[in-house]
């Protein structure tokens, strides 16, 4: 009887704590947006949309240089080019809502300049959170473009605006983040420093640009990452304007530490992809020692 009654308290228990992650669930969870480059033709768009395993009936969203301009600065079509400078919108996206907690997941593929981390560090930025996300192109591209379609599918998808400061903020940190991938070789590297810029921005809440340039140095030296002058002083500017956004600090580090592990665990993936054959040969070796065969 009291065997019993411990197993019915604990299904209880278990119960009440899967509940109310149900319960509180967003509405718009598991809703899904595709945008899709301007300048694609006809053929192109069919391929993406099948690459990406979109549903016919899938809302969709036509994105072109002079609409990335216009979202970028404030309802103008002057002004820079979104970050990477490309001239042709080819970049195609498609975001999916998940569940609280889930953190955010990209895949790219034909992408040259930004990686699948420095997505999800700028969509953090912006304000994007939870979300599976694909970016693709029929040709190599630096994939710069895709930021601002990833942003205006998410507005859709969520009902949520993202302020035009943070579209400019998370628009210019992915610029930073792959110029210094390029300078230093790393694209990975780079990603992985403005990680961890960030998780001590949240950790620590600096006031002022002398703080952030602080922690800028202080990272740079933990990953070994030689900085000029100028550099700091780039990269400073955009992660004091991040550190000055309206942003709940818990949840991004929360999010940051999804971000994290997610990359820990796609190492641990390819890791594991050899370890069953690594096993397999030592058993196979042990046997020819015992056997002589």
């Amino acid at each position: 009887m009291k065997k019993s009654s411990i197993l019915a308290l604990v299904f209880v228990f278990l119960f009440a704590a899967v509940l109310p992650q149900t319960v509180s669930a967003d509405a718009v969870t598991g809703k899904t947006v595709v945008t899709l480059g301007a300048d694609l033709t006809p053929e192109q768009r069919q391929s993406i949309l099948q690459e990406m395993k979109a549903d016919s009936n899938v809302q969709t969203i036509d994105v072109g240089i002079d609409d990335i301009r216009q979202y970028l600065h404030g309802g103008t079509s002057t002004g820079n080019a979104p970050a990477g400078g490309d001239n042709k919108a080819y970049s195609s996206a498609k975001i999916t809502l998940t569940d609280p907690g889930n953190g955010i997941k990209v895949q790219a593929n034909n992408v040259t300049r930004v990686t699948e981390q420095m997505y999800a560090n700028a969509l953090l930025t912006a304000g994007v959170q939870d979300a599976d996300v694909h970016v693709t192109s029929p040709k190599p591209v630096t994939g710069t473009a895709a930021l601002t379609g990833i942003m205006m599918a998410f507005e859709k998808a969520s009902n949520k605006q993202i302020s035009q400061e943070q579209r400019q903020v998370a628009n210019e940190e992915m610029k930073q983040t792959s110029e210094l991938g390029q300078k230093i070789g790393d694209k990975d590297k780079a990603a992985e420093f403005m990680t961890q810029v960030k998780d001590e921005i949240a950790k620590q809440q600096p006031k002022s640009k002398e703080e952030v340039r602080d922690i800028i140095v202080n990272v740079a030296g933990d990953l070994n990452i030689n900085l000029n002058d100028q550099d700091i002083n780039n990269i400073t500017n955009v992660m004091f304007q991040f550190s000055q956004l309206n942003i709940d600090w818990d949840s991004l580090g929360s999010q940051l530490e999804k971000l994290k592990g997610s990359l820990g665990d796609l190492a641990n993936s390819e890791e594991a992809q050899g370890f069953l054959d690594k096993i397999l040969a030592w058993l196979s070796d042990l046997i020819h020692s015992l056997t002589g065969k």
